[in-house]
């Protein structure tokens, strides 16, 4: 399979050169030029024997449909990191709720969703690098999970070298204490005087930096990104819609060719970007439910046709790593959806004005396959209250706005009668602190305080609280973090980021 740009392409390019070389020509991103078609007769050879297949399974033939350029071996050694460093049989289990289910994309090492993609992606891209004789330098810039996932997939890793920025004050603490305890001599963490949008506008501009590039290449080194603009990310993204779904029918919940509806919290896209690739290779999704929280520009742009970001800042919530204005993959969309001239012409109006709209027409292509909400921490925290007391089931703040979004939407008549997932794309350990507030009642005035005064309670204690209180308990990985030595803690303007990049690659 070749892969094509959303904004023009110079040249056709292949699966592991887009992996290694992600950045498109004129800014954009790389998309497939055509998806591959997965018909009924494909489910049914998983579903007629599903006691014998595993996760990896699917996943090792979602690649081949892909046909990409990898050889067995190593795509066996990618998938092989579901069997060693995922704590779940099924790598993604499968929950029923009261009116729904919810599928856990966390039993990873970092406890996140980045794990699912990021995993197989580092063994793929250090391979590939050795194969070459070739030095890289991976790039990731994060809202609080992909930087975790990074570090965590390429420590210590051969002819790689990692530089992870964060907002310094945009991430929870055990998500900042994932990154700064690392001690991998191959990596350096930098948390800048920003929020997540500068961190994915300086990898953006970086990608495309022909004096930065230079500089790499004087030192024998080229560059790549971890961030979801690399399709090596989304490809593994598509994966775990069509095993949902699979889990289903083997379950016998639905029917095979029955249609679903899928739930997504949202914050830069690629998870929901899955799950459209996915219908349109062929599985029976109905709606693809996009879920915000404060910053909605995701839920205007479904619901209204406009990206807005002239009168917009970014909004601290309780659920951070969706705390993000410019969604990269959003693009991706209007490309399958326009084509590339209007792609250029909505993504330059949004560049040089802040600002697109689109037709009602072309507002109407994307009502066919999204639906939108948003959440505030109110509703957030009230969903984790309430399932916590009523279900006995613990979501973290990300999922709640995304089950929010389901009730909400189920009960205005805008979803039918279709089995529901809602996926679920973090563990309640990386953000102790919200639901110890959400399930304690604490509260304070969101109109004249800031998320800082809720700053009484450490994680530890929070998880400690939980735990004692919930008999929930949490994993070993996490519980370490709060006795590890702080190694890599830089804190920068954000205008310092390249100066300090090239001073990590020269030393």
């Amino acid at each position: 399979m070749k892969f094509i740009g959303t904004r023009g392409t110079d040249e056709k390019k292949s699966f592991s050169e887009v992996i290694l070389n992600p950045a498109a020509p004129n800014g954009g991103l790389y998309v497939p030029e055509k998806l591959p078609k997965i018909d009924e007769r494909y489910l049914l050879k998983f579903f007629d024997d599903m006691n014998t297949k595993t996760y990896r399974h699917i996943a090792r033939s979602i690649l081949r449909k892909f046909k990409v350029d990898l050889d067995d071996d190593l795509i066996e050694k990618s998938l092989y990191t579901y069997l060693r460093n995922f704590d779940h049989e099924d790598v993604v289990p499968l929950v029923r709720l009261k009116n729904f289910y919810v599928a856990e994309l966390w039993h990873g090492p970092t406890r996140a969703f980045k794990d699912m993609a990021l995993q197989p992606f580092g063994v793929i891209l250090s391979k590939l690098a050795q194969q070459r004789g070739e030095n890289y330098l991976i790039l990731a810039a994060t809202s609080g999970d992909t930087g975790p996932a990074t570090l965590k997939t390429f420590e210590n890793r051969e002819n790689i070298k990692v530089v992870c920025i964060y907002p310094h004050e945009g991430t929870s603490e055990v998500q900042k204490l994932q990154m700064i305890t690392t001690d991998a001599k191959n990596e350096k963490v930098l948390g800048i005087l920003g929020d997540f949008d500068d961190a994915q506008s300086a990898l953006k501009n970086l990608l495309k930096d022909e004096e930065f590039k230079k500089t790499l290449q004087e030192n024998d080194i080229k560059l790549s990104a971890a961030n979801s603009v690399n399709f090596g990310r989304i490809i593994f993204q598509i994966v775990y819609h069509f095993w949902s779904y699979i889990r289903l029918l083997s379950d016998y919940e639905i029917e095979m060719g029955e249609k679903i509806d899928v739930v997504i919290p949202s914050g830069n896209f690629g998870n929901a970007l899955g799950a459209y690739y996915a219908k349109k290779m062929g599985l029976p999704i109905d709606k693809i439910v996009i879920a915000s929280n404060k910053n909605n520009v995701l839920y205007e742009l479904i619901t209204y046709g406009r990206y807005d970001l002239r009168d917009k800042r970014l909004i601290k919530t309780i659920s951070p790593a969706m705390d993000i204005l410019k969604s990269s993959n959003v693009e991706r969309m209007i490309f399958d959806k326009f084509g590339e001239e209007r792609t250029k012409e909505l993504m330059s109006s949004l560049e040089k004005e802040g600002y697109f709209e689109l037709t009602k027409e072309e507002l109407e292509k994307i009502k066919e396959d999204f639906i939108a909400d948003f959440a505030t921490d109110g509703e957030s925290e009230e969903i984790i209250r309430r399932y916590a007391k009523n279900e006995f089931y613990l979501l973290d703040p990300h999922t709640a706005t995304a089950v929010k979004a389901y009730e909400y939407l189920k009960e205005k008549g805008k979803l039918g009668d279709n089995k529901v997932i809602v996926y679920s794309t973090a563990e309640w350990t990386k953000f102790a602190p919200s639901i110890y507030y959400a399930l304690t009642g604490e509260d304070v005035n969101r109109e004249i305080a800031e998320l800082e005064e809720r700053s009484a309670i450490s994680d530890k204690d929070a998880i400690a609280y939980i735990e004692a209180h919930l008999k929930e308990k949490a994993p070993e990985m996490i519980l370490e973090l709060f006795n590890k030595e702080i190694t890599n803690e830089n804190i920068i303007p954000k205008e310092k980021i390249k100066e300090e990049i090239i001073e990590f690659i020269k030393n």
